[in-house]
């Protein structure tokens, strides 16, 4: 591959020196310039529709990985091992001496990186490699960087080159720089890592080292290269939001964006979804889990909508206008997305549609196939006889998406998802949360630096209590200090006094099992009035002062939502003794997770909202601190403190 070199030489391109090493000493390599290139080295050749990625391990002989079809949409990968399918939330260590709040390497598993790293390269250079050059992010922000995987793992370095786009060598622009490096080493998963998912990240000032010793593109490929990402914000003072966004247009021409954020299955991709209809064309809003009893509404027209972005969205200075709301680009090159709710023909026919016959080759996750089958989102595998995946996936090119925006947009309102159980006088839990509640901002800070994981989440290993996925829901990806992050998503929402925040449940309403229909509810709701304000006897103080603001009553298109979907305790299965114990959990949770940012790095504001959360402030104690029509817009947290409207400690 001489010409390969002699093109980054000419181009002033600077491998960095591990790279460089690995590439001139190691079996053979072949440079991938298009996912079409990786479509085919999934399955082996252009003549296969079949392959297997197996690998030899040291004392227990062959393992197979992944089963890789060819199918006529794309490529469909199975992993083996059921506990492949979803991402372990224990992945992440930092191997480095930067400063951090993750668990080092050494801590971690009682020795140097160096060592392991050494070994890493020493088994890469026994292997054909897969390499291609990728920038996460979006047009001049982000990351440049390298990908270096066994040619056999196809399939990965094929999602990969499609989450974050691959960059043929011969349009690399000039002085290109190579900030960030995926090293995939599967077979370290069984000789150092007892078979479980591992991703270390090694950093220095000028590189981001990500090494996978796995093959799911989960935990390295996204939400690894979202770490690089996170981690060049931290320094230059931006975040990439954990959130999917979408415009939204109703039916009378009135137009809201909404950027909804939430710990994962808090109903992100969901908020790109449709509504589906019944049989009979009304919407079921829920069914009553103790006596079955559906309700339903009339909606004659649906709002329309445009997606923005799915998972991650770049919150970059370079983009924000001087309107005092949020603005957002996509920070990916394709989407996630995904298929659990997905469980029948018709069920999204918009997914089925683009999924069925796409424009170009998709990648299917826990999704049933066999060779030169067409992949159907709503088949999927079974991790034992009668017990579907919970975490089917497809890679989906956001160029297909028909109507997707691409550019950044200004954020109207900030939804917060929340997977909640049901909940019951018989049996309280924290689902005492109503169709949507309205936030103040110093409460919708508190949501986003606890971020629960929530009632049986679908993406990650265990979860099925609640766990905090920690400040803005994107702290299992970040690699450096939690009290840094806390301030600038406090900045953040001083500096964008116009953009308004919910909190809104899915799953379940009290006793009532609703799915993503709240979320989907409150879209076509808030979009009808537009920018109009809430009447003030429309809503209250919520009985739990953690929830906001409650809503009294609520009419979509004169279809009344009851009373029992917007305050749980007004539902008789729960009452007052039943929502007050939901409460209770819910205090305990926000206690058991709030105190860890108190450190020296807070910032005096975030001090203030935390300390009167943890002694039981009321809704407007919040809005005292940051008051919901406060108007002064772009200012630092330090301004702030400064200004008449900053009432002290």
């Amino acid at each position: 591959m001489n010409d390969f070199f002699k093109v980054l030489e000419k181009k002033k391109i600077a491998l960095p020196d591990d790279v460089y090493v690995l590439l001139n000493s190691c079996k053979k390599f072949t440079l991938f310039n298009t996912v079409e290139e990786l479509t085919i080295a999934a399955v082996g050749d252009k003549n296969s529709n079949t392959f297997e990625v197996k690998y030899d391990i040291p004392g227990k002989g062959e393992y197979t990985e992944a089963i890789i079809h060819r199918v006529t949409n794309g490529i469909s990968a199975n992993y083996t091992d059921p506990y492949m399918r979803r991402r372990d939330p224990d992945t992440m260590s930092v191997s480095d001496d930067l400063p951090t709040d993750k668990p080092r390497f050494k801590d971690k598993f009682g020795y140097n990186f160096r060592s392991l790293k050494a070994e890493t390269f020493s088994w890469l250079k026994e292997q054909e490699l897969a390499v291609f050059f990728y920038f996460a992010g979006n047009g001049k922000i982000g990351v440049g960087g390298i990908a270096i995987a066994p040619a056999n793992a196809g399939f990965f370095a094929m999602g990969l080159a499609m989450l974050q786009k691959l960059i043929p060598i011969n349009e690399l622009e000039p002085d290109f720089e190579i900030n960030s490096v995926i090293y995939v080493a599967p077979t370290f998963r069984h000789t150092h890592f007892n078979g479980k998912q591992v991703v270390v990240h090694n950093r220095s000032e000028n590189l981001h080292e990500i090494f996978s010793y796995n093959l799911y593109p989960g935990p390295s490929a996204k939400k690894g290269l979202y770490g690089t990402l996170l981690s060049k914000g931290e320094k230059e003072g931006w975040i990439t939001a954990h959130c999917s966004t979408v415009r939204v247009i109703s039916p009378y021409d009135n137009q809201t964006t909404f950027m909804h954020e939430g710990a994962s299955g808090g109903g992100k991709s969901e908020m790109l979804q449709n509504i589906v209809r019944e049989p009979d064309g009304q919407v079921l809003i829920g069914q009553n889990t103790i006596t079955e009893e559906k309700r339903l509404i009339n909606l004659p027209l649906f709002c329309s909508f445009n997606p923005v972005t799915d998972d991650m969205a770049l919150c970059h200075p370079s983009i924000q206008k001087d309107n005092g709301k949020l603005t957002v680009l996509d920070a990916e090159n394709a989407w996630f997305i995904r298929v659990d709710s997905i469980k029948d023909y018709g069920d999204d026919p918009f997914l089925e549609k683009i999924t069925i016959k796409p424009r170009s080759p998709l990648l299917f996750l826990n999704i049933k196939s066999n060779p030169d089958c067409t992949a159907l989102i709503w088949d999927h595998t079974e991790d034992e006889p009668g017990m579907s995946c919970p975490n089917p996936r497809v890679i989906l090119p956001r160029n297909i998406v028909p109507d997707v925006i691409n550019r950044p947009v200004t954020v109207d309102v900030r939804s917060f998802g929340v997977r909640t159980p049901p909940c019951s006088s018989e049996n309280p839990n924290y689902g005492i949360l109503g169709l949507f509640h309205i936030l103040p901002p110093a409460l919708a800070w508190l949501w986003r630096l606890v971020a629960p994981r929530g009632h049986a989440n679908p993406s990650i290993v265990g979860g099925s209590g609640m766990e905090s996925e920690g400040v803005g829901s994107y702290w299992p990806f970040a690699t450096g200090k939690m009290g840094i992050h806390a301030n600038m998503i406090l900045e953040q929402i001083i500096q964008t006094p116009r953009t308004r925040y919910t909190l809104v449940p899915n799953q379940h309403i009290g006793v009532w099992k609703v799915g993503f229909k709240p979320q989907l509810l409150m879209r076509e709701y808030l979009t009808r009035r537009g920018n109009a304000q809430l009447r003030s006897d429309q809503y209250q103080d919520a009985r739990c002062p953690l929830l906001g603001y409650e809503l009294n009553y609520l009419t979509i298109e004169g279809a009344k939502i009851p009373s029992r979907f917007l305050q749980v305790h007004r539902q008789h299965e729960v009452g007052i003794e039943g929502y007050d114990a939901g409460a209770e959990i819910l205090y305990d949770f926000f206690k058991k997770e709030l105190p860890k940012y108190l450190t020296p790095e807070l910032s005096a504001t975030g001090r203030r909202i935390i300390e009167a959360c943890l002694a039981g402030a009321s809704v407007s104690d919040y809005n005292s601190i940051i008051p919901m029509n406060y108007q002064y817009s772009f200012l630092s947290i330090k301004d702030y403190e400064q200004s008449n409207d900053y009432n002290g400690l």
